[in-house]
């Protein structure tokens, strides 16, 4: 009996210590990361096009075996030379530089060519230079100053802090004067009321837009709303010793909204004539007045709460009344902040205007006299994704667009042009890839890099009358990338929850990848309605996916329903129903990958993302804990109505109904089966801390085990250098079953 009990304890020892010995190192991290300078073995890639003037001349940079090199191309000579001698500014540049510089690591900035002169203008080395290409003399302009915080992306907009604005005529300045409208005569100084209903609760906007003429004046009329501020505190601020409070302007779902009233004002005659605006005060916003040229009405954008219709309103400068150019009208939401467009053609009364009203994001022309469609300029169960160009004398319009072409990635970016009338629809770029383009300054030539996530860019000059390449710029050379064992993003298509539709996205493998491995599947999500964001154009390495792949995980991004740039159908999965974020199909085109290849094990699913991300990956673990079993949700939204309103109430409706509560992750938090970590910035301003918080409260009142990782000090995040520690660690313990390093006795 005693030997049996020492065999056994012999086993059990034994067993631990195997399982002890699999243990990833610190040396596992940093070959990890060492991933990312794969990049550095990528040549010939051109990263920057810039178009000189109004001339058909361009320069661009490429990095070469040799370091960068400028160079300089002609579109009508259909030639390529450098830009300049490298060598010989390298050499001008060190006798000016304290710490010099080679040939082979001189990368400029901001390049600038001086009319008229063999002068270029540059930023090396935070300062500006300026070098005469005839003899190379070099001269130091200035220091490069320090560039300014960058402002708070939701500061509260003062209505009232507007500078006076003077007439097209100089004749007149408008002015705010006791909340009321005033104008002041240039001249003599006379000063003249135009409004007297203005008060501190209801008082006139300072931001005035003259008619052209100068006899007409516009503005808003606002009624002020509640405001509604976030609070956050800095625990350890670099200034101080003491914690610092802070608040930000922060509307959330359901909160008042300011109320504008459009308003029109006779200069000539000193006096203000009505507007009715009663049928635009259901209203989420409305723009500010805009001229048309011949001062005779101006028009404003409504957004109605809701999102659910949207329209182009005109006001007629002598009577005052209003008239719909364009409107739109869903039963689920209008698009406003990812698919709208407006170009007004005053000389022949059109508009031209992107709707969905046929299920699918296409342009028409409008006829502004009548407000009807005189025709649809583009159609097909495909999309216009960007207007780049509209030409009003041969009335034809340049447009991204994708979708169109079969046998295709639907989400591939071509560019095309188009008449007016619809007719002669030409496929600039009709190689079956995704393309990327910078025009000349009169259109007439365009730079096109075209690539896919495993085929290297390759950049052409080309002619847009004909679509014709001229001159093929660069060719990228990924030979060195792929002596290293670098394995390409593999593009897979499986079919969506209806069975019919294609889900597009892609399969990322670790370099050391062994097909007779099983591998735990990683989910990258951000399900954000308002575009697409599945990987389409060549990256060798991406940070969040490489090198997590690199310790022993296959990384899978894919764009499921309930995203943009598909059809009208495909986006309104989304509609008050965020929790779903298009799982479904996500979790059948992982079953699709894993049946094609054994290497993926889809009994270790897991998930990470951030922002909205953050907030599906807990939704993943929540409503599909089936399928998902771990995860880790940085600065998630996790409960819609604690957001900003703009990016809420659009895919979730107005007013707040029961679906905010039933998509939130706070409210089903007790449903929390897998692994789940949890990461926040406690200085996040775009998406409050709180969120965070109250879902970690609900965990902890459902008696439920997760980890939670405050960064102190830090805005809205992936993580950052900690927080990918933090994520590694977490996946490898939770899905290889392996120790991660014990950083608190590694040196540094």
């Amino acid at each position: 009996m005693l030997v049996r009990f020492l065999t056994l304890s012999c086993f059990f020892t034994c067993f631990f210590c195997s399982w002890a010995s699999a243990q990833i190192t610190r040396e596992d991290y940093e070959k990890a990361d060492s991933v990312m300078k794969l990049s550095d073995l990528v040549y010939n890639q051109v990263s920057e096009v810039n178009w000189i003037d109004s001339s058909a001349t361009c320069w661009y940079v490429v990095k070469t075996k040799n370091g960068y090199e400028y160079k300089l191309v002609d579109a009508i000579a259909k030639t390529k030379q450098s830009l300049f001698d490298t060598e010989k500014l390298v050499l001008k540049l060190n006798e000016k530089l304290d710490k010099k510089t080679s040939a082979e690591k001189f990368q400029l900035r901001k390049i600038d060519f001086e009319p008229g002169t063999e002068n270029i203008h540059f930023v090396f080395e935070d300062a500006h230079w300026t070098c005469n290409l005839q003899d190379y003399t070099v001269t130091k302009d200035s220091v490069v100053k320090a560039p300014k915080p960058r402002p708070y992306w939701n500061d509260d907009f003062d209505e009232m802090g507007n500078d006076p604005v003077v007439s097209p005529d100089s004749v007149y300045t408008a002015f705010i004067k006791n909340y009321n409208v005033y104008i002041c005569n240039t001249k003599d100084k006379n000063e003249y009321q135009l409004s007297y209903d203005g008060s501190p609760g209801d008082f006139y906007s300072s931001y005035f837009s003259w008619s052209p003429d100068s006899k007409k004046l516009a503005v808003n009329k606002v009624r002020p709303n509640e405001k509604r501020e976030i609070y956050f505190v800095e625990s350890s601020p670099k200034t101080q010793l003491q914690p610092i409070f802070h608040k930000r302007n922060y509307l959330k779902p359901g909160d008042a909204l300011p109320i504008k009233h459009p308003s029109l004002f006779d200069v000539e005659n000193k006096k203000q004539i009505p507007v009715d605006t009663k049928d635009f005060e259901h209203q989420y916003e409305i723009s500010r007045p805009g001229w048309n040229k011949a001062s005779s009405a101006f028009t404003f954008e409504f957004n109605q709460r809701g999102h659910q219709a949207y329209k182009v309103v005109e006001v007629n400068a002598e009577s005052g009344k209003t008239r719909v150019l364009a409107a739109e009208q869903s039963s689920t939401f209008i698009d406003y902040s990812g698919k709208r467009y407006r170009y007004d053609l005053e000389e022949t009364n059109e508009m031209i205007w992107a709707s969905e009203r046929d299920g699918w994001n296409h342009l028409y022309l409008i006829d502004t006299k009548s407000g009807e469609v005189k025709n649809q300029i583009t159609k097909g169960e495909w999309v216009v994704r960007q207007v780049v160009h509209v030409d009003v004398k041969n009335r034809s319009v340049i447009f991204y667009g994708s979708g169109k072409n079969k046998n295709e990635d639907p989400y591939y970016m071509h560019c095309y042009k188009v008449n007016f009338d619809g007719s002669k629809l030409m496929d600039l770029t009709p190689e079956k890839m995704n393309h990327e383009l910078v025009f000349s300054k009169q259109f007439d030539y365009f730079a096109d890099t075209y690539s896919t996530v495993d085929v290297a860019p390759v950049t052409v000059l080309r002619r847009t009358s004909d679509a014709k390449v001229l001159l093929e710029m660069e060719k990228t050379d990924i030979s060195g990338l792929l002596a290293k064992g670098w394995i390409a993003p593999e593009p897979f298509v499986a079919k969506a929850r209806d069975g019919k539709t294609d889900i597009w996205g892609n399969i990322y493998r670790p370099t050391n990848f062994d097909a007779t491995k099983s591998y735990p599947i990683i989910e990258y999500i951000y399900a954000g309605p308002h575009s697409s964001f599945a990987q389409k154009s060549f990256r060798p390495v991406n940070y969040a996916f490489s090198s997590l792949a690199e310790l022993g995980f296959v990384i899978v991004q894919m764009d499921g329903m309930g995203t943009s740039n598909r059809s009208k159908a495909f986006q309104d999965v989304c509609y008050k129903n965020l929790k779903d974020a298009g799982f479904p199909d996500r979790i059948l085109w992982i079953k699709a990958a894993a049946e094609k290849y054994s290497f993926m094990d889809t009994t270790r699913v897991g998930l990470f993302g951030g922002s909205a991300g953050g907030q599906s990956t807990l939704a993943g673990l929540l409503f599909h804990p089936e399928f998902y079993k771990a995860g880790v949700s940085s600065c998630g939204c996790h409960d819609n109505r604690m957001d900003k309103i703009w990016w809420n109430e659009q895919w979730m409706g107005y007013p707040i109904g029961p679906e905010y509560a039933a998509c939130s992750n706070v409210e089903n938090a007790h449903l929390l089966k897998g692994k789940l970590m949890l990461i926040v910035g406690e200085m996040d301003d775009n998406v409050d801390p709180a969120s965070t918080m109250q879902v970690a409260n609900a965990l902890i009142n459902a008696k439920k085990d997760f980890e939670l990782v405050v960064l102190p000090g830090t805005n809205h995040t992936l993580g950052g250098t900690y927080g990918e520690q933090k994520r590694r660690d977490f996946f490898i313990r939770n899905f290889l079953n392996e120790q991660t390093p014990d950083w608190n006795r590694i040196s540094e």
